[in-house]
């Protein structure tokens, strides 16, 4: 059956187009030929674009055996690595999943929570009035700090002091569009020597798997298990069969983990902060809400704050990180919205557009924490952490560290955005960031410190 219509441009300008200015490219499309459209991204398999919720809702609860999304996540394969729960469908992925969940609910929470506020009090202890900074790269510093010590319970030490600047700087090598191209042509990804692109990504990658691998065996030999860091739970777990991960599974679990709760959550802070201080009302209406706190709140009660909770909606919604959830390649004919769709076909729900619709968000253009105060959306019709058995293991921490660490800062200092002119979305990896980062200065410093957790505030 004819695909849905779509650019007839060739298919190497249609991918430069999607890495240079891909939100400009969706919307370009959906204006000429709808909600359901084809994208040329590769030669091989087409592209097909959906953001209408009900095209949505089959592709997300559709029989997984007809799809493979590990196969979509390729990009990424150089370096996650092929035993990442992204890369693996079918029973692997189950067993994965399974194995992966536990610690990212619960009581674990709790703990998790206590540690965001205290790194992000230390990360923002020196500022001063008149202190400029840009806030994804502050950002960046803190959930970095958070993963590190999170997953691996590592706050000090020769290891953490390697790991840290090693995982920033292998980040950085995708950090704009031209550089991202390294992901999206093949072509690009040859080692020659320690100078070229490629080859120094790859050194670097190897250094961090030296130290990850040497952290697996330490912590093999040293077994805690009253530890509650992620890579103690995961080195515990067992699957149906009592079998736990192999090293080289935990690594590529522990990449996964390192890239996608530690880049997508700086990312999403970033734009947040820009947009409570490019709109006073959001500003004055957050901050009221958070003096109803009172002194030295809970990180748990903090956590269902309704307007701090719309704010962090609105920001995932007008912005996505990831423009599409993962796309499905359809492995047998597969029916969608009328569409009969042969096999070798990506499929690739549209967060960018679906959050984009007039019918569901009205003034879309526009950032209203409120529509999620007025309004109950499906998961179907908002899906910043994509859907199905492809939902986002981290969301819940990703949300909780959202509103922990804007919570603590905006309780302890006053901000302002250095420049007025709007930030506009640009590539960073496959990521949407602000081109320029948010630049911002603090302005002054609340007294007396407020809304951190007792136990935090004693630490610090």
């Amino acid at each position: 059956m004819k695909l849905p219509d779509g650019p007839k441009t060739p298919p190497t300008w249609q991918l430069i187009q999607w890495i240079t200015d891909p939100l400009g490219l969706l919307d370009e499309c959906v204006q000429c030929y709808g909600d359901t459209f084809t994208l040329h991204l590769s030669k091989s398999v087409p592209f097909v674009f959906f953001s209408n919720p009900q095209a949505i809702q089959e592709i997300f609860t559709a029989d997984t055996k007809q799809f493979d999304a590990g196969r979509a996540n390729r990009i990424l394969r150089p370096l996650v690595g092929n035993n990442s729960i992204l890369m693996v469908d079918g029973d692997r992925h189950q067993r994965q999943r399974r194995l992966l969940m536990p610690p990212f609910h619960g009581e674990r929470m709790r703990t998790y929570g206590q540690v965001i506020c205290e790194i992000t009090e230390q990360v923002t202890s020196q500022w001063t009035k008149g202190t400029p900074f840009t806030a994804r790269a502050v950002m960046q510093d803190i959930t970095l700090q958070v993963i590190l010590q999170v997953v691996f319970g590592l706050r000090e030490g020769a290891r953490y002091e390697q790991l840290k600047p090693l995982l920033a700087s292998l980040l950085d090598m995708t950090g704009s569009p031209l550089r991202s191209s390294m992901l999206f042509f093949e072509g690009l990804q040859k080692d020659w020597g320690a100078w070229s692109p490629w080859g120094r990504m790859l050194r670097r990658k190897q250094v961090f798997d030296e130290l990850l691998y040497a952290e697996i065996a330490e912590r093999r030999q040293h077994l805690n298990p009253d530890a509650t860091d992620i890579l103690t739970l995961l080195l515990l777990a067992r699957d149906g069969q009592g079998e736990g991960m192999t090293d080289v599974e935990l690594r590529d679990e522990l990449m996964t983990l390192l890239i996608a709760g530690h880049e997508t959550t700086a990312t999403a802070l970033a734009w947040a902060l820009y947009w409570i201080h490019k709109l006073p009302s959001v500003r004055e209406r957050l901050l009221g809400e958070l003096e109803t706190l009172g002194d030295s709140p809970d990180p748990m009660a903090i956590y269902p704050v309704p307007y701090l909770t719309a704010i962090c909606q609105e920001t995932l919604r007008i912005y996505p990180i990831v423009p599409i959830a993962v796309p499905r390649v359809t492995k047998s004919p597969v029916q969608i919205m009328g569409y009969q769709f042969e096999p070798e076909t990506s499929l690739a729900p549209c967060l960018y557009l679906t959050h984009q619709r007039e019918d569901l968000y009205p003034e879309p253009k526009q950032f209203k924490p409120e529509r999620f105060l007025e309004r109950q959306y499906s998961p179907y019709e908002y899906f910043p952490f994509g859907g199905g058995t492809r939902l986002c293991i981290g969301f819940a921490l990703a949300q909780f560290e959202m509103k922990l660490v804007l919570a603590t800062i905006l309780s302890n200092y006053e901000l302002a955005l250095r420049e007025q002119r709007p930030v506009k979305p640009a590539r960073r990896g496959v990521t949407i960031a602000p081109s320029d980062g948010v630049k911002m200065v603090v302005t002054s410093q609340r007294q007396p410190k407020k809304h951190l957790p007792q136990a935090v505030a004693s630490s610090v």
